[in-house]
């Protein structure tokens, strides 16, 4: 332990130096140092690294070309590798939302810009690149550097197979991750900021984006094997501020906390399958308080992908995921901010979909989640709030997308793309409860959420 609780400031300062370094690299007047987006450097449209013609979901050569190090392609090119997304949207609520959805916002029907972001993406050296994004949220009106995945890969020979094997460096335990059942890039892919959203998650599902810094090496074996493991450390407050995070309120990793990853692949004709296992262990100090010492959470996850091409036109996915949480809340039975002194909480997701001609989308979903009774944890509060102390809600998805571009063909390829979308979100449980789950009267099917939205990529 007194190893890895060393290396959480060394971790913060790499990934701010390399980070920095990059962003050098962005604005350097030098013509070698110009780099292309990723589908300039790689002569290909959306459609080869993505289904559906756009992202996130990863096609069996999107996935290598993330695994190589995001350097693939041409070596000579006349561009820096930035790129920059817009994504807007409305949504509606079953039932209103009493104070507003959010500040600046009314209790319903609101339009907003979601988010507006520009990256880094593509080769830094040969075998260097990386995967950057910085943030500007419209809902919070803030600023922040936000996904980081930097990464060295190179092959090797192993047994008369080849590796792909390699480093990254990133602050979001999953961003690293080349399957879209992980939570980093897990489904659904654009979802509302001002809609009433089930008030637990597990550690590793976004409890600890952006504020923390990982060192991961993988390795893929012939195609079929991936492993992968590393540690996580929580970013000094300072840096995090000068990021433009808020550290305040968060769970703090104590030393380091290890992650890992297994899985295996296999594809047949036009069929692909993928399954494995994930996880991480953090000990962490409960609103970064550590006057009552530590909590110890564990999460566990399996995931499994399927894709099929029926066609040239035609593609079927299918995804499933679970995970897992074990929480032993010494701290926070401390502190009064649990009753129990210990826990469990798992979350299962499952979604299928079908898309035509990398143009036409059409996902259903399924989500449910269910953990230990807790009485400090969860209280009866307007929307957000559980009368059960319960953390269980269930519900589904269903989603209808149209890309028009995105194909070789395609108006002002390869520098644009757009997504349009229409998802709806209903809610059988929310919170503990069907009915009067907060104990103010608002049922799980008031918070069922229409939501309209606008993805460009340019």
């Amino acid at each position: 332990m007194t190893m890895f609780r060393n290396l959480r400031v060394p971790l913060s300062r790499l990934c701010l130096a390399i980070c920095a370094a990059v962003v050098a690299a962005l604005f350097a007047s030098s013509p070698a140092a110009a780099l292309p987006s990723f589908a300039r450097q790689t002569g290909n449209a959306c459609t080869a690294c993505h289904v559906g013609g756009f992202g996130p979901r990863l096609t069996n050569y999107g996935r290598l070309f993330k695994l190589n190090g995001y350097v693939w392609g041409a070596e000579e090119q006349n561009l820096p590798p930035v790129a920059g997304m817009v994504v807007g949207s409305f949504t509606n609520t079953k039932k209103d939302q009493a104070g507003g959805a959010a500040t600046h916002y009314g209790d319903n029907n609101n339009a907003t810009l979601d988010e507006a972001s520009v990256f880094y993406a593509g080769r830094i050296l040969p075998k260097l690149g990386a995967f950057i994004q910085a943030t500007y949220d419209g809902i919070e009106r803030s600023f922040a550097l936000d996904n980081v995945d930097i990464r060295y890969a190179d092959q090797a020979t192993l047994a008369g197979k080849n590796v792909v094997y390699g480093v990254s460096l990133n602050n979001n335990p999953t961003v690293q991750d080349p399957w879209n059942t992980t939570p980093a890039w897990g489904y659904p892919f654009s979802s509302s900021g001002l809609a009433p959203t089930p008030g637990t998650s597990t550690l590793i599902d976004g409890g600890l984006e952006m504020q923390v810094a990982g060192l991961t090496a993988y390795a893929l074996w012939n195609d079929l094997l991936y492993l992968e493991g590393g540690v996580y450390g929580t970013q000094p407050r300072h840096a995090q501020s000068t990021l433009g995070i808020d550290p305040n309120g968060e769970s703090q990793i104590h030393g380091a906390a290890p992650y890992w990853r297994a899985a295996v692949q296999h594809s047949v004709g036009e069929q692909y399958v993928a399954a494995g296992v994930f996880g991480l262990d953090a000990h962490i100090y409960p609103e970064r308080d550590k006057t009552a010492g530590t909590d110890h959470v564990t999460d566990v996850g399996v995931d499994a992908n399927y894709q099929v091409n029926l066609n040239e036109q035609s593609t079927i996915t299918a995804n499933a995921v679970f995970i897992r949480e074990s929480q032993k809340l010494g701290a926070s039975q401390s502190l009064g901010l649990a009753a129990n002194s210990s826990n469990t909480f798992q979350t299962f997701k499952a979604n299928a979909g079908y898309y035509y001609n990398n143009t036409y989308g059409l996902t259903g979903g399924y989500f449910t989640s269910w953990g230990s009774k807790d009485t400090g944890l969860f209280s009866a509060d307007p929307i957000g709030g559980s009368r059960t102390q319960k953390p269980n809600s269930t519900g589904y998805l269903v989603e209808a997308t149209y890309t028009p571009f995105g194909k070789d063909d395609s108006w002002l390829a390869p520098l644009a793309n757009l997504r349009l979308g229409l998802q709806y979100v209903g809610y059988t449980k929310f919170n503990g409860a069907k009915l009067d789950y907060d104990g103010s009267g608002r049922n799980a099917s008031d918070n069922n959420t229409m939501f309209l939205f606008a993805w460009l990529a340019f």
